[in-house]
């Protein structure tokens, strides 16, 4: 199953890094929570449908 952060839309490939990371500005606890994947209601999460400018299209 995935989490939340995989289908959000601030959570990017780094190639710098060779990782998933949230491309939000997170403060030290949220980013704690999102390091040990604790992150339950995650206030900046928005759902990344790469399809939906294509299904609008149809």
């Amino acid at each position: 199953m995935k989490s939340k952060c995989e289908s959000c839309v601030y959570y990017e490939y780094e190639e710098d890094y060779e990782c998933y990371v949230c491309q939000m500005d997170l403060d030290e606890d949220e980013m704690y929570r999102f390091l040990t994947n604790t992150y339950q209601d995650c206030p900046y999460y928005k759902y990344g449908d790469e399809y939906l400018v294509v299904r609008h299209q149809m």
